[in-house]
């Protein structure tokens, strides 16, 4: 009877999982979650519309007076073998891009991260194919330019713990979307959830000629599509984008820059108004869209 009784009310796996997220995480108000046009690498360091935005979104949101505990970032830049999780205490600033001024390579962003709360959103996050928690990275990545190019210029102290999640590109993109839906839970422990893409992005179509306000035909298609979609709040149909057929492969050619609006997407509310900003195209074929739900 002791033993049944004992058995009865001992805390699941789940259980436990979620506790230990609460014990790291503090509950907090709701934070908003962002994806972030962050096209060419140079925006990190150029006088621009771009970079004028993110520095005044990061104002915003710090007068707000929620500081954010984690800032949690989907980069296009990070595919990995499963769904993977930075764990290192102090990631390091990746140049991951060629041929750019010296200006740009010297540029750090020395955010902390945090193992511990890389542990415990492993732990309650699972690989929607296998069910499996999130792996952790301990030292093999850090904040690629996908994260800090935006997020330096929004939070130039660099005083927030930033982790990354890393995509596994091999997986369907309702997959992605499902992860983010388990995010979203971490919008109230003051996780800023911050996708990193572009919702059109080709680059053998660019033209460095081209204004900011002009774009190829079938790019400011999928560009409005998708705003459309996010407009009316039918966020799953965003993982449905390769039915647009020859559309959707002019504007992704391959579709690692696309995803992270599915993780942003999948943790915001249907029912929430979502606030486009950086409406525009770099190149005539990358929209830098941006979106921001609560």
């Amino acid at each position: 009877m002791n033993a049944l009784a004992t058995a009865a009310t001992s805390s699941s796996p789940a259980a436990d999982q979620l506790a230990d997220l609460a014990r790291v995480l503090p509950a907090t108000e709701r934070l908003p979650v962002l994806f972030l046009g962050h096209g060419s690498p140079m925006n990190a360091i150029e006088d621009n519309p771009w970079r004028r935005s993110w520095q005044a979104l990061g104002q915003e949101l710090r007068s707000r007076g929620t500081q954010p505990h984690l800032i949690l970032c989907v980069s296009a830049h990070w595919l990995t073998l499963g769904w993977q999780l930075t764990a290192m205490s102090n990631p390091r600033t990746i140049h991951d891009f060629g041929g750019f001024p010296q200006a740009l390579f010297d540029q750090q962003y020395p955010a902390p991260g945090s193992p511990e709360m890389s542990r415990a959103i492993s732990a309650a996050v699972r690989q929607p194919d296998s069910g499996d928690a999130l792996g952790l990275d301990a030292g093999d990545w850090g904040l690629d330019h996908g994260a800090w190019s935006v997020l330096k210029p929004m939070f130039p102290e660099a005083d927030i713990p930033v982790i990354q999640l890393g995509m596994d590109y091999r997986r369907p993109a309702a997959e992605h979307f499902d992860i983010g839906r388990q995010l979203a839970q971490l919008r109230e422990r003051g996780v800023l959830i911050v996708g990193s893409g572009n919702i059109v992005h080709n680059l053998r179509a660019m033209r460095r000629d081209a204004a900011d306000n002009q774009a190829y035909d079938w790019a400011i298609e999928f560009d409005q599509t998708m705003a459309d979609h996010i407009a009316q709040g039918r966020l799953e149909a965003l993982h449905a984008f390769q039915q647009l057929g020859a559309v959707a492969q002019m504007a992704h050619p391959s579709w690692e820059h696309y995803l992270p609006l599915l993780y942003a997407a999948g943790a915001a509310d249907a029912g929430e108004e979502p606030r486009s900003f950086n409406q525009g195209f770099q190149g005539a074929s990358i929209s830098m869209r941006s979106v921001m739900w609560g």
